[in-house]
């Protein structure tokens, strides 16, 4: 069922918020049980299978949404069955080969460029999930096209629902053989996971009495030959973005492991310190993106057609409210996790000597939520191109800031906080720059300002509450009641200055 660009953006939020907290809590049963170096090692092999499922979905999901969107307008069963047809062979093919691949390289990956040997068993864990990411994005894509996005915000709550069911099982029956088959065991509970939420939207699919894929399936593959050129026009630049980013993400463990035995860090130390940035730090950065993700998800359908229609003034209103709502979320999770940085992470997994991390990156978090918006108004315009290079320049300097940073004695992983957060400003700002020339969106540095103070002044007196009040109370009381209390001051002062509208809340509450 068709939702409107509010209503599947809350449902989105929904289940983003539900799945950030239960991802929260998988990441601490894990780190509880696989310690700092073992989350490193499970770490190690993740942006590998990054790298491998953008490369197998080759930007389809987008290009699919965005055609299925156009069909849809027009009416066009046929076209949405071509489309669906033509992606699932290319995923598909695209799966089983990096599969293979992925399953024959792991030994000497690695052993050679991980420099630690024991993240093999991880990688292997995980290739079962390359094929059913593969299909599960094609299903994703037709669902977002529809503007129907309970399917994808509930397959993300049952994905998070059954790892966290598994993942303490896993590692723990795992853990007598050693930290690398724990470290395996947690991400065969990522594979199950993803498995039970394809099944899921399989049954979506099938119930929503959609096309059938398998009738005429081969007729319909012969007359795909625009389709396909389509597809691959729109997914091809698209996916160069998150192509690059995921070879940045792919190297990132590479250069630091190497950076950090130049500046002569011991291999179990370095890969303890990449668990505790990657695994424990950057998770929590990320938490406020699941709002902007969600409208990040509906912006590409709706701007694609406002786009045809040349109506840019709906553009401009989409992404001025997704900014407004990134600027609001994110100005106060920021602020917070650097006021109450070793509060959170004394109580989340007991290592307070890792807010060091938050304090360098938290004050640069605040691009890191206003990129992905941005990213898919570009990709509405049929400017992928455009953040495609934007996203190339800042994965080099950030590479190089890694190499450079990283490997200075003085510095350490320290050069790797730094480095990750020179790439969120100029990758945003770059995006930034690009819509405003193509839409005349100008950013609201007034409203930007206003809410930062806002942030300050709830953060910085609810510091002074616990200090002063609960000084003597355990980390979990003080971080739960600053939290309670720092966001009831942000919203009243953000309802006393207008920032927030009463009558704005109320359209929010679905009518009875």
């Amino acid at each position: 069922m068709k939702q409107t660009f509010i209503q599947g953006t809350i449902i989105l939020i929904a289940a983003g918020l539900i799945t950030r907290i239960l991802g929260f809590i998988n990441r601490i049963v894990t780190a509880k049980i696989l310690g700092a170096e073992g989350v490193g090692l499970y770490m190690m092999a993740f942006p590998s299978l990054l790298l491998i499922i953008t490369l197998t979905q080759l930007g389809l999901p987008v290009a699919i949404s965005k055609l299925i969107a156009e069909a849809d307008i027009e009416n066009d069963t046929k076209k949405m069955k071509k489309v669906l047809v033509v992606s699932l062979c290319v995923t598909g093919s695209l799966s089983i080969f990096f599969t293979i691949a992925l399953l024959t390289a792991a030994p000497f990956f690695a052993k050679y460029f991980l420099t630690d040997d024991r993240a093999l068993f991880p990688l292997i864990a995980i290739a079962p999930i390359i094929p059913i990411v593969a299909i599960s994005a094609v299903l994703r894509g037709y669902f977002q096209g529809h503007q129907n996005m309970k399917p994808t915000a509930i397959s993300q709550v049952i994905e998070q629902t059954v790892r966290i069911s598994l993942v303490a099982i896993c590692t723990k029956a795992l853990l007598p053989y050693g930290l690398e088959y724990a470290a395996a065991g947690a991400m065969l509970s990522v594979v199950a996971g993803e498995l039970v939420s394809l099944m899921y939207m399989t049954k979506c699919f099938k119930s929503s009495k959609p096309l059938k894929i398998r009738s005429q399936f081969l007729e319909a593959l012969k007359e795909s030959k625009t389709t396909f050129q389509n597809l691959m026009g729109i997914a091809l630049p698209a996916t160069g973005s998150r192509m690059i980013g995921s070879i940045s993400l792919f190297f990132e463990p590479i250069i630091i492991a190497q950076s950090l035995a130049l500046a002569g860090v011991a291999t179990a130390a370095a890969t303890a310190q990449y668990g505790e940035l990657s695994g424990f730090v950057i998770p929590l950065l990320f938490l406020p993106t699941f709002i902007t993700y969600s409208f990040s998800v509906t912006l590409v359908p709706a701007v694609s057609e406002a786009a045809a229609n040349k109506n840019y003034t709906v553009i401009q209103n989409r992404l001025r409210q997704t900014l407004r709502t990134a600027l609001l979320a994110g100005m106060f999770s920021s602020m917070f996790l650097y006021v109450f940085a070793e509060l959170v992470m004394t109580v989340m997994y007991d290592a307070p000597h890792t807010a060091y991390y938050i304090k360098i990156l938290a004050p640069f978090s605040i691009f890191l939520y206003l990129q992905g918006p941005l990213q898919a108004v570009l990709q509405g315009l049929n400017l992928a191109r455009s953040a495609m290079v934007n996203t190339l320049v800042g994965a080099i300097i950030k590479m190089a800031a890694l190499f450079v940073l990283t490997s200075q004695p003085e510095l350490g992983i320290k050069g790797a906080a730094l480095a990750v957060a020179i790439n969120m400003m100029l990758v945003t700002l770059l995006h930034l720059y690009v819509v405003s020339k193509a839409v005349g969106f100008i950013f609201e540095g007034a409203y930007g300002f206003i809410v930062f103070l806002i942030a300050l002044l709830s953060v910085s007196g609810t510091q002074f509450i616990v200090k002063n009040f609960l000084e003597g109370q355990t980390a979990v009381v003080q971080i739960v009641s600053a939290g309670i209390i720092s966001s009831g001051i942000y919203f009243i002062l953000l309802m006393a200055a207008g920032i927030i509208k009463w009558n704005q809340l109320k359209k929010l509450v679905p009518k009875m």
